[in-house]
């Protein structure tokens, strides 16, 4: 049975004509239903609550196979506890998710969770990382948009193709994940960019705006400086994600120890050390590496040899990528 706010909050909206909200709020039951398994009941939901109404009927079921070229769904693995975060992002992702946690106590008082985020900072430093272990801590699914279904040269087609990805997402409960978002959502303003990109951005636009609460969206960009200014008003939450200063890389790899259930050969003080100004992205790789070494070479292994050699190789390769990140 649907939850009691969202029972309550159907009959408000119908008792006052508004039919916007009546269709959100049916959406929201069957986003719910869907993630009880109830599949039979969240599609009856999903037919009504385009059956005779304002808002025209997707031209696709929901649960269709075609979405499937527009987003890529996986399962969250990684947990918000296992990333090195700054307080500011961390004490802002803990909100959101009490908030979501507990939308029923803010339905009550006619309040809404906070559902759109934006991601900015350099390559490597955890916006996707980030974006997962949401979908993890608010127990959905975590679904990323997919750019070479989405975007094609056909005039007027990308929009549409962007509008059904966001009915798709509209019964369900998730993350729903833009990467590289400035690929979307260019300033319309610029000179170089075709009547097509600014179509598409001002679809993008509406579907953001008209987006339930229970999806939540995040987008994450490399260069913020190229997204449309009314693009930055529609998130209620933006955030960036700096590159880790050795303090933090320390914390990565006593973390990463622990998870790993082995010592890396050298304390964190020491990697932290000699991976200044890497990204985690290279931390990742990195340990990946030194942990891969370890477990060919047992029962034998040397991990402070295995971490010394793999510092050597790892002070070439991760420079180009040191480098762009310090820019």
């Amino acid at each position: 049975m649907a939850r009691a706010d969202l029972l309550l909050s159907l009959v408000k909206a119908a008792s006052s004509g508004d039919q916007a909200m009546v269709r959100k709020t049916v959406e929201a039951m069957a986003a719910e239903e869907r993630s009880k398994n109830h599949s039979v009941l969240a599609e009856q939901l999903e037919k009504q609550v385009y059956r005779n109404g304002s808002t025209p009927k997707p031209d696709y079921a929901p649960t269709h196979i075609v979405a499937h070229n527009l987003v890529h769904e996986i399962t969250p693995r990684r947990n918000i506890s296992e990333l090195v975060l700054n307080s500011t992002v961390r004490s802002a992702i803990d909100e959101l998710v009490q908030e979501h946690h507990r939308a029923d106590l803010l339905r009550s008082y006619n309040l809404q969770p906070r559902n759109r985020l934006l991601l900015t900072g350099n390559p490597g430093n955890g916006k996707t990382s980030l974006a997962e272990a949401l979908a993890s801590a608010l127990m959905v699914p975590f679904v990323i948009a997919r750019y070479d279904g989405l975007i094609t040269s056909y005039l007027g087609e990308t929009a549409t193709r962007l509008r059904r990805l966001f009915e798709f997402a509209h019964t369900r409960r998730c993350v729903l994940f833009f990467d590289e978002f400035d690929t979307l959502g260019k300033e319309r303003g610029d000179i170089h960019e075709t009547g097509e990109i600014k179509r598409v951005v001002s679809s993008l636009l509406l579907q953001i705006d008209d987006l339930p609460p229970h999806v939540v969206v995040v987008c994450a960009t490399n260069h913020p400086e190229l997204l449309d200014r009314a693009v930055w008003r529609r998130f209620q939450l933006k955030l960036k994600l700096d590159p880790p200063d050795k303090k933090q890389i320390e914390e990565y790899f006593s973390l990463a120890a622990k998870r790993l259930n082995f010592s890396l050969g050298l304390t964190p003080r020491v990697l932290a050390d000699k991976l200044a100004g890497a990204s985690y992205s290279d931390l990742e790789g990195f340990t990946s590496d030194v942990a891969r070494a370890y477990v060919l070479s047992l029962p034998s292994a040397d991990a402070k040899e295995i971490a010394s050699r793999k510092l050597q190789t790892w002070k070439v390769r991760s420079k180009p990528s040191v480098q762009k990140s310090n820019r």
